[in-house]
């Protein structure tokens, strides 16, 4: 069994640096677990704990649709929490222009149903984890360092491929080792 999911990789440019260095200025008495930049990416399936025949599956299928499915681009905009302001456990950054993303979502997801394969039962929501909160104690910086992004463009990201990953757990932190690699069809 290894624990899976599809994700793009997101390559942090010198804005979502700069963006990140500032949450983290602003934030840096809280104890949060901030994203590294190595890890980043935004989870287009999540399949959790899964055997290798399956895993044999999900390669063939995600080979098949990524040969199909066109190259494209997203914007990093914005900044929010995930649970809510008063108990936040997440920052994030937002997504804008995301329609190929949701279109490549809903694609694997079908083609998951029609083979059988259980994914996670929550609505997508494109975002990219910054920093998972263990505790804050300053919300009202949070809710300023929020503010401060929102609706600000941050980034383009140019998607080419999507990526198989296991995510393997550590105390240090986890570990995102590459199980295939699925290139999307040049741009017309």
């Amino acid at each position: 069994m290894k624990r899976i999911f599809i994700a793009v990789k997101t390559e942090p440019g010198p804005e979502l640096n700069a963006m990140v260095s500032f949450f983290k200025r602003a934030l840096n008495n809280e104890k949060i677990k901030w994203s590294e930049f190595a890890n980043m990416h935004i989870t287009l399936v999540f399949l959790g704990d899964t055997d290798e025949a399956k895993i044999r599956v999900i390669d063939k299928l995600l080979k098949e649709l990524c040969s199909d499915f066109q190259s494209f681009s997203f914007r990093i905009s914005g900044a929010g929490v995930f649970r809510n302001i008063k108990d936040p456990r997440v920052i994030w950054a937002g997504i804008t222009e995301a329609e190929k993303l949701k279109e490549l979502n809903s694609i694997i997801l079908s083609a998951f149903r029609e083979k059988g394969i259980v994914t996670e039962e929550r609505d997508f929501s494109p975002h990219l984890t910054l920093g998972r909160i263990k505790n804050i104690s300053d919300t009202e910086t949070l809710i300023r360092s929020v503010e401060s992004f929102r609706n600000k463009p941050v980034q383009i990201v140019n998607v080419s491929e999507i990526i198989l990953y296991e995510s393997i757990l550590r105390p240090e932190g986890p570990l995102y080792k590459p199980l295939g690699k699925y290139p999307l069809l040049p741009e017309a």
